[in-house]
């Protein structure tokens, strides 16, 4: 599971499923005129509200969750374990709404049923499926939750082309202890070159010019996708061999007419038809 890959909405939706756990614990209902070390019961002592709200709630964050973070993603029913997350999100919700409304359910215990109302637990469980529920169905359509949980880590700085370190002891061109310079560059007590005249100075020799590389139409860049998208291979194959998660570095290697050639941190290259919104880095 890549936890670069979870965006600003998943970490809403990771929230708020530890507010409705925690939400299970404390009071159910509330009774007017109770005394306060009453031992009034939890959502884990109600059947209705443990599976349809607790459960069906933390599950369905689970599957949102696990739908942004897993590379190829299971389907159950023919639905995408995304969807059926944000479903159980929506239905943990409503049942939270239902039982806060009505927190005694069909149960009639005459005029002492007025007096019974929903206890800090189910508000807060109420407060926390609405949370999760917006969360997982706004976050594939606002762009601020679609912005990566994790900071990206910056990408490697390319060295320059032919870059060659400071000149020093030891490194070409550099002055050797001992030495002093005389004209032309060269050092007092060095010996004249065959054929020349005692007391000639030396003429300096030409150095020869290394070769420029050829200026390339195309430079290598790091980029990073916002959503998460398919990369081909570069065969032209309909099916995709990866999927290029937000909030990860790829390098991309060639121009493919509107698309790039990228390659995946495990050494995979593929061609990324979609390129819009992508961020250089």
């Amino acid at each position: 599971m890549n936890i670069r890959s979870l965006t600003r909405g998943d970490g809403v939706v990771i929230g708020a499923a530890v507010l409705l756990f925690i939400a299970s614990f404390l009071d159910l209902y509330s009774v007017d005129g109770a005394p306060d070390d009453a031992d009034l019961p939890s959502a884990w002592a109600s059947g209705p509200v443990v599976m349809g709200v607790v459960l069906a709630g933390i599950i369905g964050a689970v599957l949102v969750v696990l739908s942004r973070g897993l590379s190829q993603l299971p389907k159950v029913a023919g639905l995408d374990l995304g969807q059926v997350g944000v479903a159980f999100t929506v239905f943990a919700a409503w049942s939270a709404l239902g039982n806060v409304f009505d927190p005694l359910s069909a149960a009639d215990y005459g005029s002492s049923s007025n007096s019974v109302s929903a206890g800090i637990g189910l508000i807060l469980a109420l407060v926390a499926t609405l949370v999760m529920a917006a969360a997982a169905v706004a976050t594939p359509l606002v762009p601020a939750l679609q912005a990566g949980l994790v900071p990206a880590p910056k990408p490697p700085q390319p060295q320059p082309y032919g870059a060659q370190p400071p000149g020093g002891y030891g490194y070409p061109g550099a002055q050797q202890p001992g030495q002093q310079a005389g004209p032309q560059g060269q050092p007092y007590g060095g010996q004249p070159q065959p054929g020349q005249p005692f007391g000639a100075q030396p003429q300096p020799q030409p150095q020869a010019q290394a070769p420029q590389p050829p200026a390339a139409e195309f430079s290598p860049f790091w980029f990073a996708v916002p959503v998460p998208r398919p990369l081909f291979a570069e065969d032209g194959s309909p099916t995709p061999i990866a999927e290029l998660a937000p909030g990860t570095w790829y390098l991309a290697v060639e121009q493919r007419g509107p698309g790039l050639v990228a390659q995946t941190q495990d050494g995979r290259r593929g061609v990324l038809q979609d390129t819009s919104g992508i961020q250089r880095g």
